[in-house]
């Protein structure tokens, strides 16, 4: 169906889980592969904010999300077990074209800052660092420590995009569904994916 190359997407335990899902939802529909992972406060901020419940198995919970997502390309979508150290995204062999933590946790970001691989998430960010591909973090806290601050520098002076989910409201927004898209439309933007979630700056809605 598509040669593009697939996008990394990692959910953390930040609030804010509605902007991950909502760009897993436009990258399947822009017919982008997705290799997901998530770690185990993301499945209780699911939980919390959408009344999503994530399972731990990888197979139930491709299921759980393409039923939350009806009409997406399913074989688009790759689920691994945030453990799974044979998954693709652990090897600079064979890296994703971009990987993308949204929400990220202070914690997620401290850990990729400091160069650590002790789960699924943090090593493949380290790969993608390594290898030169496009890491996007989306930090999902305030206010901001000196320490957080420091490791986005950190990250920063590293090549990744620091991102935080910072909505503008020029466009006029209606709902908490149109603030939402305003940031995945950036990280959209960032990853070079098509999209209408958003008006170019300068033109009509």
């Amino acid at each position: 169906m598509t040669a593009h190359a697939p996008v990394c997407l990692a959910l953390t335990g930040a609030s804010g889980l509605a902007y991950g899902l909502r760009l897993l939802e436009c990258l399947l529909r822009a017919e982008r592969p997705v290799q997901l992972v998530y770690s185990q406060a993301a499945q209780i901020v699911a939980r919390q904010e959408l009344d999503l419940e994530l399972p731990s198995r990888p197979a139930e919970a491709r299921a759980a999300l393409l039923a939350r997502l009806p009409g997406v390309p399913a074989e688009l979508l790759q689920v691994f077990g945030r453990e799974e150290w044979f998954a693709p995204i652990a090897s600079g062999s064979n890296p994703p074209q971009a990987m993308v933590v949204c929400p990220c946790t202070m914690g997620t970001l401290a850990a990729i800052a400091q160069g650590l691989s002790d789960n699924l998430i943090e090593r493949a960010a380290d790969v993608v660092l390594k290898e030169g591909r496009k890491l996007i973090l989306v930090p999902r806290e305030t206010p901001f420590s000196v320490l957080h601050l420091e490791n986005m520098l950190r990250l920063a002076r590293a090549g990744a995009v620091i991102l935080p989910p910072s909505p503008g409201f020029y466009q006029r927004p209606q709902s908490v569904a149109e603030i939402v898209d305003f940031v995945v439309a950036r990280v959209l933007d960032q990853l070079q994916v098509p999209h209408r979630l958003l008006a170019p700056w300068g033109e009509g809605r």
